[in-house]
């Protein structure tokens, strides 16, 4: 049976990203790389949408020209990517995906990922896409709930924030880490809530 771990990376006020910043909000250290780097070894199988497909493939795409203004690290993470298993939930992409190791699925993702749990073997992981991550946790199929918080607030900037329209959620605590210094990792056993506790 395989377990699905969501992944994010997020500022304090919980956004994905802001207007006008670089990745990682420009925070990123040694320490965090090179903790991406070994998280870059585990076998996973990526999970998203659309969007968060279009996107990423088109970063993937700049690896391979010489051109972009790319740092290594983010060549490496890219093309680590490139060579993982993914699957992509999405009724208006069409075949053939250009991103090479990518599966196409326009099928009920609750129900794809409810059987790939059941019957794979290799660990899962979503890669951003907010709104599978919502169906699949409301569906209780979310086994760990990974958040990486970076030291910034993005009140004016930011966008996608990340738990709007979320039921409410316990987290059991598994582990936490901080790295450079300054960022947080945060891993949990998450509970969906029926409504608040005692209630």
């Amino acid at each position: 049976m395989s377990e699905l771990l969501v992944d994010f990376v997020s500022s304090l006020d919980g956004y994905g990203a802001a207007h006008g910043w670089p990745g990682f909000w420009g925070l990123e250290g040694p320490e965090y790389l090179r903790w991406l780097e070994e998280e870059s070894t585990v076998d996973y199988t990526f999970l998203m949408g659309a969007n968060t497909y279009r996107q990423m493939y088109d970063f993937a795409a700049q690896s391979g020209d010489p051109d972009a203004e790319l740092r290594s690290e983010e060549k490496a993470t890219l093309d680590d990517l490139t060579r993982a298993s993914k699957v992509v939930f999405s009724s208006t992409l069409k075949d053939p995906l250009p991103w090479a190791n990518t599966q196409l699925i326009s099928g009920d993702a609750v129900a794809v990922v409810r059987a790939m749990k059941r019957e794979g073997s290799r660990p899962l992981s979503t890669l951003g896409s907010l709104s599978l991550v919502r169906s699949l946790l409301r569906a209780g199929l979310v086994d760990r709930f990974r958040v990486v918080i970076f030291p910034v607030i993005n009140g004016s900037t930011g966008y996608d924030r990340i738990y709007d329209g979320y039921p409410d959620v316990a987290l059991d605590m598994v582990t936490s880490r901080t790295f450079d210094d300054r960022i947080q990792l945060l891993e949990y056993v998450p509970r969906v809530l029926s409504g608040p506790p005692g209630s």
